[in-house]
C-alpha cells in the first residue's frame, strides 16, 4: 500500500475548484442520506452522527452541512491513528472500527466506522461515518454510568480494528462486541448503515477521479484545506491582536467539598493566528463529566467556528486554531479516567466560555451562554402486548433555549450547542419504541435568563412508566448549580434537574444518576433552561416585555421582579395586558438601587426568607446570588460565593 500525494504543478481553475468543492460536500450529505434512511438506532435516526472524508493522511477535506459539532475536529485524528496502527497493512476492501475516546474520540458511544479508498492500488482517500450508538455496554442502559471510577466500568471500549478485511465481514468479530452490547441487532443494523455510507462515498469519489484524474482531484483535497486556512487568517487578521480570559464551571466534584470546577479559557489573537490556553482548568474529577483531548478540542473549533459562520471547516482551519490542552486536567483527562459524560460537562463548558471571549472581540456577533445538553436514559424489559419480553433501550435529549444576543433575543427550544444538527425526537417514535408515556412537553415560563435581549426559552418535559419490567433511569446533564449565566448585565436561567414521583412521594433527582429503578406507574418531569440574557433587564423594552408576557414567556410577577415593568392584567384568556409606565419607572429606579445591595445580603438570612415563602426560587438565583442542593434544601456556601462572583463579573459590573 502506497500514499497518493497532490500534485503540486496542477493549477485547478476557480470553476473546477468550486464544482469539486460541491462534489465533497454532496459526497458527505449522501452519507448522511444513507444512514439516516437505513439506521436501526432511534438515536442516529435523529441525527447523532456526522461524516467526513479525509484525505490519505487522514486530514479532513470535507464534513457534512449537517453534522453535529460535538464530532467536529476530532474526525480526523481517529483518522490518523486508525492508519497508524494498520500502517502496512491497508488494502482496499477494509473497513475499521473505533470508540476510542482516548485516540482522539469523545466517547465510547461515538462509534467510527472507516473506509480507505484506492485508485490503481495507491491509497487516495478515508471515508468515515461516526454514530452515537445507543447502547456500547456497561451496567447502565444507554452506556452511562455516574459511579464509574474508570473506563471499565463504562461500557466497551473499542481500538481500532478491522471489521471488514479485504472485502470480507469479519462476523466473529462483529458478534464479539455487539454481543457485549444492549440490542445487538440494533447495533449490527447501525454498523452494516454506516459501513454502507461509507461505500457509497467511496463510489461517488471514484466516479469524480473517473471523471477529472486522480492528480486533479487530490489536488482539489489540498486546495480544499488551503482555502479554508486562507480566508481564516485573513478574517482573524483583521481583529485586533490581544488576549482574553474567561471561565465556566462544572457544578461540583463529588470527590471533594461542595464547589464548582473551573474550566479556564484564555484567548490569545497573535497577527493571523488564534491560540487556546486552557492551562489553568482544574484537575480532572471523580464522575463523568471529564472530557478527553479531542472533545475539548472539539469544542475549541466548534466554539469558534460559530463566530466564523461562513468559513468552511476542514483541517485547514486546524492550521490557523490551536489549543493547550494539558494532560490532568477536566480539559484531557488520561485513560482510564471516566469521560462517557463529557459532552454535558466539560464540552459545553469551553464552548460557551468561547462564546463569551469572542463576544468580545465581535460584539455584533455576542450570544450569552445557553442551556447546557441533557440526556435522559431508561432501559429494561418491555411488557407491552405484543413486545413483551423484549429489551428496550430509551434514550432522550431535551430543547432547550440559547443565549440572548447582543440586538436579539436568543433563540426558543433549540437543541444543545453541542449538537445544533440534532432533530428533537418524535414523541410518537418514542412511545412505539419504549413502554414510557410523554405526559408534558411545553416552553416553560420564565426559565429565559432577564436580559434587554432575554435568554431563549427552555422546555419542561414529562412523563410515565407503564408495562415494563426491571426497568432503569439514568440522567446525564449539569447546571443545577453553574446556572445558565448571562453577559453584559444580563442574568440567569434556571436549574436544570429531574424530579421523580413513586408511589405518591416526589424525589429530586439532581443532574447525575444511574440505573435507579423504575416501575409502572412512576413518573418524572425535567426542564431545560433558558439561556443567559444579554445586557441589563431594567433597559428592556418593556413593550417587548408585554409582548413576552402575552406569549407566556414571561410572568406578570416576573416582568415585575425581573424587569421592574408593572403588568394590570385586564383579561388574560383575551391576553389583554396594560403597562403602567409610571409605576414601571419607580419599580425600574429600585431595583437599580438596590440590587448590588442584594448579591450582598448573609446567604443564610437570604435562605430564612426562600423558606418562609417571602421569595421564590428565581429571586434566590437573581436577585441574591443563592445556590441550595435543590434535593434538601442546603445551603451551599462556597459554590454560593462563586456563583455570586460570576455575577458579579458579568452582571453587576455591567450595570450603570
Amino acid at each position: 500500500m502506497s500514499q497518493t500525494q497532490p500534485q503540486s504543478d496542477i493549477d485547478l481553475d476557480p470553476v473546477t475548484f468550486e464544482v469539486l468543492r460541491s462534489s465533497f460536500r454532496n459526497l458527505v450529505d449522501r452519507m448522511a442520506e444513507q444512514i439516516e434512511r437505513t439506521c436501526y438506532s432511534f438515536v442516529m435516526y435523529n441525527r447523532d452522527f456526522s461524516n467526513c472524508l479525509n484525505d490519505a493522511q487522514g486530514n479532513t477535506v470535507m464534513q457534512g452541512s449537517k453534522d453535529i459539532a460535538v464530532h467536529v475536529g476530532t474526525l480526523h485524528y481517529t483518522c490518523k491513528e486508525t492508519l497508524e496502527y494498520f500502517e502496512g497493512n491497508i488494502n482496499a476492501g477494509d473497513v475499521y472500527m473505533i470508540n476510542d475516546p482516548y485516540l482522539g474520540g469523545t466517547h465510547i458511544n461515538d462509534v467510527r466506522i472507516m473506509r480507505p479508498v484506492f485508485h490503481d492500488g495507491e491509497l487516495i482517500a478515508v471515508t468515515q461515518s461516526n454514530g452515537h450508538w445507543a447502547d456500547v455496554g456497561g451496567p447502565a442502559p444507554g452506556s452511562f454510568n455516574i459511579e464509574a471510577n474508570d473506563h471499565f466500568a463504562e461500557g466497551l471500549r473499542i481500538p481500532p480494528v478491522k471489521i471488514w478485511d479485504e472485502g470480507e465481514f469479519r462476523e466473529d468479530v462483529a458478534n464479539v462486541l455487539t454481543t457485549n452490547m444492549r440490542l445487538s441487532e440494533d447495533r449490527l443494523g447501525d454498523l452494516r448503515a454506516q459501513a454502507q455510507a461509507t461505500k457509497i462515498a467511496e463510489e461517488r469519489l471514484l466516479e469524480l477521479v473517473e471523471k477529472y484524474s486522480v492528480d486533479t482531484v487530490l489536488t482539489a483535497f489540498n486546495e480544499s484545506q488551503d482555502y479554508v486556512e486562507r480566508i481564516m487568517r485573513e478574517q482573524v487578521r483583521d481583529l485586533p491582536d490581544g488576549s482574553w480570559r474567561t471561565q465556566d464551571y462544572i457544578d461540583a466534584d463529588p470527590n471533594k467539598e461542595e464547589g464548582f470546577v473551573t474550566v479556564d479559557v484564555e484567548m490569545t489573537i497573535d497577527d493571523d493566528e488564534v491560540h487556546y490556553d486552557l492551562s489553568g482548568s482544574d484537575g480532572y474529577i471523580g464522575n463523568f463529566l471529564n472530557a478527553t483531548f479531542g472533545t475539548s478540542f472539539s469544542a475549541v473549533i466548534a466554539g469558534t467556528k460559530m463566530f466564523f459562520p461562513d468559513v468552511p471547516l476542514n483541517s485547514g482551519m486546524y492550521r490557523v486554531v490551536s489549543a493547550n490542552l494539558p494532560e490532568g486536567t477536566v480539559v484531557d483527562a488520561p485513560e482510564p479516567i471516566p469521560v462517557t459524560g463529557s459532552v454535558a460537562g466539560t464540552y459545553e463548558k469551553v464552548m460557551n466560555a468561547i462564546f463569551e471571549l469572542w463576544s468580545e472581540v465581535l460584539p455584533e456577533r455576542a450570544m450569552a451562554c445557553s442551556f447546557n445538553l441533557e440526556y435522559l436514559l431508561a432501559g429494561g424489559t418491555d411488557q407491552r402486548e405484543g413486545r413483551a419480553g423484549q429489551e428496550f433501550a430509551w434514550y432522550d435529549w431535551m430543547a432547550g433555549g440559547w443565549g440572548g444576543r447582543d440586538g436579539k433575543d436568543g433563540a426558543n427550544a433549540t437543541a444543545p450547542v453541542f449538537g445544533a444538527g440534532l432533530a428533537v425526537q418524535s414523541i410518537e417514535g418514542q412511545e412505539r419504541d419504549a413502554p414510557l408515556l410523554t405526559s408534558q412537553h411545553s416552553i416553560v415560563t420564565d426559565s429565559a435568563g432577564p436580559g434587554e435581549f432575554r435568554g431563549g426559552c427552555g422546555l419542561r418535559k414529562g412523563g410515565r412508566v407503564i408495562e415494563c419490567e426491571g426497568a432503569v433511569l439514568s440522567c446525564c446533564t449539569d447546571r443545577a448549580r453553574s446556572i445558565t449565566w448571562g453577559i453584559n448585565g444580563g442574568l440567569p436561567g434556571i436549574p436544570h434537574g429531574v424530579s421523580l414521583t413513586q408511589d405518591g412521594e416526589q424525589t429530586e433527582m439532581g443532574t447525575v444518576f444511574s440505573n435507579y429503578s423504575i416501575s409502572e406507574g412512576d413518573a418524572f418531569v425535567r426542564p431545560s433552561s433558558g439561556g443567559g440574557g444579554f445586557g441589563d433587564p431594567t433597559e428592556r423594552d418593556p413593550e417587548e416585555v408585554i409582548e413576552d408576557v402575552k406569549d407566556d414567556y414571561v410572568s406578570v410577577e416576573r416582568a415585575e421582579r425581573d424587569y421592574g415593568v408593572m403588568i394590570e392584567v385586564i383579561d388574560p384568556e383575551l391576553c389583554a395586558y396594560k403597562i403602567d409606565h409610571e409605576a414601571t419607572e419607580e419599580k425600574r429606579e429600585y431595583i437599580r438601587e438596590n440590587r448590588e445591595a442584594w448579591l450582598e445580603e448573609d446567604p443564610e438570612a437570604v435562605v430564612e426568607q426562600y423558606e418562609d415563602g417571602e421569595i421564590d426560587k428565581f429571586d434566590l438565583i437573581r436577585r441574591y446570588g443563592v445556590i441550595l442542593n435543590w434535593s434538601n434544601g442546603e445551603l451551599l456556601e462556597r459554590t454560593t460565593e462563586q456563583f455570586r462572583e460570576m455575577l458579579q463579573e458579568r452582571a453587576a459590573s455591567e450595570w450603570s
